[in-house]
């Protein structure tokens, strides 16, 4: 082998150990009815992220899935057709298609404990009640994967939660989407390429 090649192939391999994959799964319901409802918040984000970025979801087992690159970051996003949920079915089968390890998985959830737009990130925790964490963690074993939790407000009476959360945010709500989609697609970048303690300190309350 002459030292060119050696050079050429040493480049190859430290270019190739440096490329990781993630898995980024933006949580909801399908079907007409639930479209830009505040419990799809993750399909939404998920939707803004790929539309900024040039990519089309195609429909694949458990799910729409979306294929990018972040520098060297490879992306696989998915929206799981489980519904909300069984999402942990989709999430544990996208993992092992693509071999991603737990550490790069990044879930969207809607979290009514925070005021709409707020980005809060976890390394893991409990589910907080939200039924697509609660079935992730069951299918997965484990609570410890990182999870993005986009703030949708909770202004409704005692009782009215499953409403809420299943009918369209506020006009002022709306307004506020664009904005607020986009610091949450810079947060899903700077965990790919940064990390997640990256992420947290950056976008957290942000």
């Amino acid at each position: 082998m002459s030292l060119l090649t050696f050079f050429r192939n040493l480049c190859c391999v430290n270019r190739t150990s440096s490329e990781m994959k993630h898995l980024i799964v933006g949580l909801g319901n399908i079907g007409a009815e639930y479209q830009g409802t505040r419990h799809n918040i993750g399909f939404t984000i998920l939707d803004a992220f790929a539309q900024a970025s040039n990519v089309v979801f195609t429909t694949s087992r458990y799910g729409d899935v979306a294929k990018m690159r972040v520098k060297n970051q490879q992306l696989v996003l998915l929206k799981p057709s489980t519904y909300m949920n069984l999402s942990g079915e989709a999430v544990r089968y996208w993992m092992n298609k693509e071999k991603i390890e737990l550490e790069r998985v990044l879930v969207i959830v809607d979290d009514i404990a925070l005021p709409f737009g707020t980005i809060r990130i976890k390394g893991g925790g409990s589910d907080g009640g939200h039924n697509g964490l609660k079935n992730i963690t069951a299918m997965l074993g484990t609570q410890q994967f990182a999870r993005l939790r986009f703030g949708v407000g909770n202004d409704f009476p005692r009782g009215a939660q499953v409403d809420y959360v299943l009918s369209l945010p506020s006009p002022e709500q709306v307004a506020m989407l664009p904005e607020r989609t986009a610091v949450a697609a810079d947060a899903i970048r700077d965990f790919c390429l940064s990390g997640l303690d990256f992420a947290m300190n950056h976008y957290n309350g942000k």
